[in-house]
């Protein structure tokens, strides 16, 4: 992609009803943009990144027997009802509307009804048993505090896994085999994420448990040991700050964090109001088990910034940077002869450059923008936050070189150009 070309810009100043550093980073650099509170267009920087999280998720997914499938947003009203929810816990927060004929719709929050409907009319006998399908899907909540960003949405990005078991013991199995799955998920995408006891938020009895993400931006406090063998949600947190780790008997600490997922046992609820039934071995009748397994897609990209960030701008981890590397062409500056023959030459040399990483296999951003000072575009490169920068300039140029930055870094290292492409990068 040649800047020059890049449908979104960047902005100097982060809008001033934005208070948090994920949704100033984010609008300035030009990966989203702000429809109304709450809603946001993902733009063609933020919708690779975005793509980026949904595959490592999606892989993830797969490895441990997911089934992608996509539901609808549009849920019908029986459903709802069927279990209870249409007026109750978070059907209060659900959007509701009218189709031609007057039947109540509603945009869906969740999918529970939705799904187990369907596994009602395929899962017949406890040999189409254990069953695990997912979904990346846009949800739609009525969050009346719409604020920090991507972080508090009333649009936002889900991937929701829905587990069917014949017994609680395989479920308990499978609920540990998430549980591994979204650390791993978490890992990849850079960040650290604490296992934490929270309560049902509308959708079980039972408590459920949050993977967070310690950060100064987050919404949830929580209470943890040092280790990770314990920790809580501050809203059910029987134990406070500077007591003791009833595993290791740490001193307990007290942090602001992020819930970037969660993963709840359904139990036999949904099954039972739905109808979901199979034939056990014995040819009895019996109710499915279920398990819900959430991770917010967009919510994700929103801790990445929060937890990676500097004064300049956002520090993509590589993995989910929107472009593998940053290339910047530095015209010469001045009015002394040869400028034009050297502009071309600089010109020359950076569109080979750009060509070459491309047979690569690499992603790469080029500043071709020749309206720019290199000041305007190193601060552009710093925002923007791409793993790694090389300039191309009339300086590199007299020693056959590239200059190569690392983001994260403050090192800059003159790689001969005809070496360039034997650079290991990742």
């Amino acid at each position: 992609m040649r800047q020059s070309q890049l449908f979104s810009k960047t902005l100097k100043e982060a809008p001033k009803d934005e208070k948090s550093i994920n949704a100033q980073l984010l609008i300035r650099g030009g990966f989203i943009h702000k429809e109304m509170a709450g809603v946001y267009t993902f733009l063609p920087l933020g919708n690779r990144v975005l793509k980026k999280i949904e595959n490592i998720i999606r892989e993830e997914m797969n490895k441990i027997g997911g089934q992608e499938i996509l539901m609808p947003v549009l849920q019908p009203k029986y459903l709802w009802e069927k279990t209870d929810r249409w007026s109750k816990g978070i059907g209060k927060v659900m959007y509701k509307t009218l189709d031609i004929s007057g039947k109540e719709l509603a945009l869906g929050p969740t999918h529970e009804e939705i799904l187990t409907n369907i596994v009602s009319k395929y899962i017949k006998s406890y040999t189409d048993l254990p069953l695990y399908v997912y979904q990346i899907q846009t949800k739609f909540r009525k969050e009346p505090r719409a604020r920090s960003g991507l972080l508090r949405c009333r649009e936002f990005g889900m991937k929701d896994l829905y587990s069917f078991h014949s017994s609680k013991k395989d479920f308990k199995n499978y609920y540990k085999l998430v549980k591994k799955s979204y650390f791993k998920i978490l890992k990849r995408c850079g960040l650290q994420a604490i296992f934490t006891e929270a309560s049902g938020a509308g959708f079980t009895k039972e408590y459920t448990h949050e993977f967070q993400v310690l950060a100064k931006g987050g919404e949830d406090t929580i209470i943890y040991c040092p280790k990770a063998h314990f920790s809580q949600n501050k809203e059910i947190a029987q134990l406070k700050k500077g007591d003791r780790c009833p595993i290791c008997k740490k001193t307990l600490q007290e942090g602001k964090s992020i819930e970037v997922g969660n993963i709840f046992p359904l139990g036999t609820k949904y099954s039972q109001d739905l109808n979901a039934y199979f034939i056990d071995k014995d040819g009895k009748r019996k109710l499915i088990i279920m398990g819900c397994y959430g991770l917010g897609t967009t919510r994700l990209m929103a801790a990445i910034v929060e937890v990676y960030h500097d004064e300049k701008g956002i520090i993509w981890p590589q993995a989910l940077a929107p472009f593998q590397i940053h290339l910047i062409q530095i015209n010469p500056v001045g009015s002394r002869s040869g400028r034009q023959e050297n502009t071309k030459k600089i010109k020359r040399a950076a569109e080979k450059l750009y060509q070459d990483l491309q047979k690569n296999n690499l992603e790469v951003l080029y500043d071709d923008r020749a309206d720019k000072t290199p000041g305007e575009k190193f601060a552009d490169a710093d925002l923007i936050g791409i793993s790694y920068r090389a300039v191309v300039s009339e300086r590199t140029l007299k020693k056959n070189c590239v200059e190569i930055k690392k983001r994260s870094e403050k090192k800059i290292k003159l790689i001969k150009l005809a070496n360039i492409k034997r650079i290991n990068f990742f």
